[in-house]
């Protein structure tokens, strides 16, 4: 178990000594939806924070959407655990946007609402830092989506910064595959918090994962080229570090 823990939390230490995502001081806080990608991202910063050479403090946050039967007392044990602060805000995100709203496109007013609950408790909370879990199969599907519904070249930054609400918003897990995150979660046993979503697998983002998930069956490193591209080009903020590590595996179970 605390192999496997190392290995990733090296492939999440990468991606964070590329972007210089990590200052001397910081305060982070983990955005934990309560699914696999923010719970392990939540453990592996954990243990990057004992040993890694600059010090920072991490807290825990949820924004609850209000969808019923999801349960974060094993998330907020979890943080117990880990000695990790953890706040849960509660929202009516479900209400406005698929009662109130009946949005066309819900997915999009959702992640606005989300953005702005959680850059507003973070702020109050005195912390600019704000780390989310979209990992390496996100950064490629986005790019995609920019690509065939708009027309654009575009994606994510590892690193961005929020002129409006002065927060910088990092994604360790960007040199991570989706299969790679569900095998350590799986191995580590994290309370994994089931999405009841209606739009779970019905947005265009899954559209393009399944577009993606059967080109892939042809051309087995087709993922590993498009994200290297996005590094080459490179898209604004995507240019790593010089000495940007080899990630044509790390995405990988």
């Amino acid at each position: 178990m605390e192999r496997i823990l190392n290995e990733f939390t090296g492939t999440v230490r990468r991606a964070v000594d590329d972007y210089g995502m990590i200052n001397e001081g910081d305060r982070i806080a983990v955005g934990v939806s309560g699914g696999k990608d923010s719970l392990l991202l939540l453990v592996a910063l954990k243990h990057l924070q004992s040993f890694y050479p600059k010090h920072f403090e991490l807290e825990a946050i949820t924004v609850e959407l209000g969808f019923e039967g999801m349960d974060f007392s094993p998330v907020d044990e979890l943080c117990s655990s880990l000695e990790i602060p953890y706040t849960r805000v509660k929202t009516d995100i479900k209400e406005v946007v698929f009662d109130v709203r009946n949005e066309d496109n819900p997915c999009s007013l959702c992640a606005k609402m989300r953005r702005g609950a959680i850059n507003g408790a973070i702020t109050e909370r005195g912390i600019h830092k704000l780390a989310l879990g979209h990992h390496f199969d996100d950064a490629v599907e986005t790019f995609m989506m920019s690509l065939l519904f708009e027309g654009r070249i575009s994606c994510f930054r590892p690193v961005t910064f929020l002129d409006r609400t002065g927060v910088t918003q990092i994604r360790p897990l960007i040199y991570a595959g989706e299969q790679k995150v569900a095998n350590v979660a799986r191995a580590l046993e994290l309370p994994v918090v089931e999405n009841p979503c209606p739009q779970d697998k019905s947005s265009k983002r899954w559209e393009i994962k399944q577009l993606l998930g059967n080109m892939t069956a042809d051309y087995p490193d087709m993922k590993s080229k498009i994200f290297g591209a996005m590094q080459r080009l490179p898209l604004e903020g995507w240019a790593p570090a010089p000495n940007i590590h080899d990630i044509r595996n790390a995405a990988g179970s």
